[in-house]
């Protein structure tokens, strides 16, 4: 380094202390992009620039990376440990392609992988981008240019609170020279590709141009289906065609988002203070997978579960501070009041009627709407389970979205379409009390300012929020597996729905939906609850509901339930004094230790944080009851229950499992219970493999066991029914089902607001069909129902038993 660059960055240093304040993405490069800190490192910015340099190495410095103005040494020589893809222009010059010295580095470096096998050194692409302003619609500029000396002092003034420094996966010298060798000219072609690669990282973080809305506008109108649509309207209504074209333009404005970038960077701002307020931390996992889909040119279409109206804030937050771009969220039309409305549409809301059905003019012009955010390049987020759950448990998706988005891909879009599922977790849900008081029958009360106003002023410490990203699914890909000939059915104007759409569609809607629950996120106050509802008085001693937390994070950790669900780090102790801080348990102390309970109405919400995760516990709890119950059963008649009953879990709660991985799944838990000293398995006289329980700690084991029973008795009481009424048709059987599940949870005292739900004995009946218990035209296979209905009576306690016998007996009569 020259003394004269020396002299300038030493300069430098102060002001840009005072006025960069910038955003690592991701927040853990090290692990994140496993970079091994013991080989060396080398640094590849896109321009020459000593302010970038000097942010990076502050950024660096501080996540624990190398400093890249120190020297690195390989075998006895030095090197810089920084290069740039290309100069930066001066008042007087333009940049050069690639800097002489970059390529004379790169060849150099990879020159001593030819001769020293065990070299490998790590090139880490960084940019630092000064604002992530998008360019606007007809004034379209390069999405990364290089800037001379007046227009960097201009950025660092303008955007430097608004930096963000990002670090790219490593680039293995090693790998490039054992696949494509050494000479000069790979070098060369290492810096051009970094060159696309800065681009792209540009694009993905600050997203394409926006439209001015009444150009947008003006394109819909004149598009051929509106023009259409516009027509029928003024026939159909007998109305002039100014007239129903003005009814069309209203449409589109009561859609359309007008998105604005002030607004998001100051909106995260305000954000960033509401959750600091509100949480003591947000946890976010596989955002890097997200990264790379956007980077690489995918239009993204995030599908997050829907708990509370703050997960469009949270989920915009969180995707601006790890680098993406917030999207444009379909919102339902309740929310388009003032000032909550207007706010909302320049964050990227637009807006959708909650049904549109009949309305021909309104349903083409917003899938033309939505038709064009996908042409456009926006990534778009749509709930699509309608509404929010107020069970705490996900909801059968609604399909009109999905179908919407299959159809603007028929129309011919240029670039990979992938759904992103997304679970949002939370340890307090702000509405829930409300969710209670709707299930007891309470009308639910409008969206309003008065409402919001309300809501601010009960804002308090609500715990940790969970974001985690699930398996993203390639539609195009899924496409050719499930309809290799959609290609065919490309229509430019999307006025055709295709025979295979509709069955297509629900399937891909299932999937969803398991995805979201694949990536569940158990925490503190999920685990507590799950633990306190499953004992009969809603209460444990301190030291049982301890032991009883450990034994549900070992079965998560040693028989994971996918690859992107997330388990608490800290300990059972820990995650029990973290739950108790929330202030929802009742905690009394007595000489013998201290016992943490529910209340009626605290038993009551509890339950919707249970159900966030009571998949993850569906299949061990199975197993245990079946132990609790029979106390020793063969291995393969556990196996056998197992796969009976699966079918109904798995489409109740969305498990991703497949049928042929239960066998392998079962003999883990099995083993992971024997591990935690609740089970043995031994073989009997006759040499057969059998699991006993372990009488010495019959309680975790029973705990863990009830947390399915609830779900055992809904299907008993279904299923004996069948056996009693077979001729009984689908809204006889689910009113009846319905009527007896209600009965039983007065009587036995079931808080569960889910337990008696007619949607969830509407699922099971379409299960019914599917694994043949009913055909086609309703007639009951009898000697199979009554199988399973004695199955299922063997699973529960005879009190509970002897409930649903007598209320069958009496719904018959």
């Amino acid at each position: 380094m020259s003394s004269g660059q020396s002299l300038s960055r030493s300069l430098l240093k102060l002001p840009l202390s005072v006025l960069v304040k910038g955003t690592s993405i991701p927040s853990n490069p090290i692990e994140d992009h496993n970079i091994d800190t013991n080989k060396p490192i080398v640094y590849a910015l896109p321009f020459r620039s000593s302010v970038d340099l000097l942010t990076l190495k502050k950024h660096a410095v501080e996540l624990g990376l190398p400093d890249p103005l120190e020297p690195m040494e390989i075998n006895g020589k030095t090197f810089n440990r920084y290069v740039f893809t290309s100069s930066r222009p001066t008042l007087m010059q333009r940049d050069e392609d690639v800097p002489s010295e970059s390529v004379t580095l790169f060849s150099e470096l990879l020159e001593l992988h030819k001769f020293d096998s065990e070299l490998d050194v790590q090139v880490i692409p960084a940019t630092v981008l000064w604002g992530r302003k998008p360019g606007k619609e007809g004034k379209e500029k390069p999405y990364l240019q290089a800037l001379n000396g007046p227009q960097k002092a201009k950025a660092v003034f303008a955007a430097g609170r608004d930096c963000l420094v990002r670090f790219s996966p490593v680039v293995s010298l090693r790998y490039m020279a054992d696949s494509h060798g050494t000479d000069e000219s790979i070098a060369h072609k290492l810096a051009r590709v970094a060159r696309i690669h800065f681009s792209r990282q540009k694009l993905a973080a600050s997203g394409p141009n926006l439209p001015n809305r009444q150009a947008l506008f003006n394109r819909l109108i004149q598009s051929e289906v509106i023009e259409k649509a516009i027509e029928d309207e003024a026939k159909t209504k007998n109305i002039s065609i100014e007239k129903a074209r003005k009814e069309a333009h209203d449409i589109m404005d009561e859609i359309a988002a007008d998105f604005s970038y002030s607004l998001i960077k100051n909106g995260e701002r305000i954000l960033g203070w509401l959750w600091n307020r509100i949480y003591q931390g947000l946890n976010i996992s596989n955002a890097a997978t997200v990264r790379k889909l956007a980077q690489d040119g995918h239009e993204i279409v995030y599908v997050p579960c829907h708990r509370s109206h703050m997960d469009y804030l949270l989920l915009s937050y969180v995707l601006y501070k790890e680098g993406m771009v917030p999207p444009h969220i379909a919102a339902g039309i309740n929310l388009n009041f003032f000032p909550a409305g207007p706010i909302f549409r320049r964050g990227g809301a637009f807006f959708i009627r909650r049904s549109f059905k009949g309305n021909k003019l309104y349903s083409t012009i917003f899938r033309e709407y939505l038709a064009e955010l996908f042409a456009k390049g926006y990534s778009v987020e749509y709930f699509s389970e309608g509404g929010r759950s107020r069970t705490g448990r996900l909801l059968q998706a609604k399909t009109g979205m999905l179908a919407m988005t299959i159809q603007a891909m028929l129309r011919g879009l240029n670039r990979p379409v992938t759904l992103v599922p997304v679970y949002i977790g939370y340890e307090h849900v702000m509405e829930v009390g409300t969710y209670a008081k709707e299930l007891r029958g309470k009308r639910k009360e409008k969206e309003n300012a008065g409402l919001v106003l309300r809501t601010i002023r009960k804002l308090r410490n609500f715990g940790q929020g969970y974001v985690n990203f699930g398996e993203p699914i390639p539609l195009n890909q899924y496409l050719n597996d499930k309809a290799p000939e959609w290609t065919k059915d490309i229509d430019p104007l999307g006025a055709t729905k295709p025979q295979w759409m509709n069955p297509v569609v629900n399937v891909l809607a299932n999937k969803m939906m398991t995805h979201i629950n694949d990536a569940a996120a158990a925490n503190a106050l999920t685990l507590c609850a799950t633990a306190l509802l499953a004992s009969r008085q809603r209460a444990l001693s301190r030291d049982s509901l301890v032991k009883q937390i450990d034994c549900y994070l070992s079965l998560l950790k040693n028989v994971p339930y996918s690859d992107t669900f997330t388990v608490p780090n800290a300990t059972a102790e820990e995650l029990v004094s973290h739950a108790e801080s929330l202030d929802k348990f009742v905690i009394e102390t007595d000489t013998m230790g201290t016992i943490v309970s529910l209340d009626r109405n605290q038993s009551i919400l509890m339950t919707y944080y249970r159900n966030n995760i009571i998949h993850l516990f569906a299949i061990p709890s199975l197993i245990a009851q079946m132990l609790i119950r029979q106390q020793q059963l063969p291995v393969s008649q556990v196996k056998e229950n197992v796969a009976t009953l699966y079918p109904f879990l798995k489409q109740e709660l969305f498990i991703g499992i497949e049928q042929s991985q239960l066998d392998e799944l079962v003999m883990s838990y099995l083993t992971e219970l024997e591990q935690l000293n609740l089970a043995t398995i031994g073989q009997d006289d006759s040499g057969q493999q059998v699991v006993s329980m372990n009488q010495a700690n019959t309680q975790t084991l029973m705990l863990l066991g009830r947390t399915i029973s609830e779900t055992l008795q809904r299907y008993a009481i279904t299923m004996n029914l069948l056996v009693a009424n077979p001729e009984l048709g689908k809204s006889d059987l689910e009113q009846k089902s319905q009527d007896i599940a209600q009965r039983l949870g007065r009587l036995h005292g079931i808080n569960a607001p889910e337990f008696f739900d007619k949607g969830v004995f509407s699922s099971m009946f379409s299960t019914l069909k599917q694994q043949a218990y009913l055909d086609q035209d309703g007639n009951c296979d009898i000697e199979k129902t009554k199988h399973l209905a004695q199955q299922l009576y063997s699973m529960l306690y005879p009190e509970v038993r002897m409930t649903i016998q007598e209320s069958v007996c009496q719904s018959g009569e």
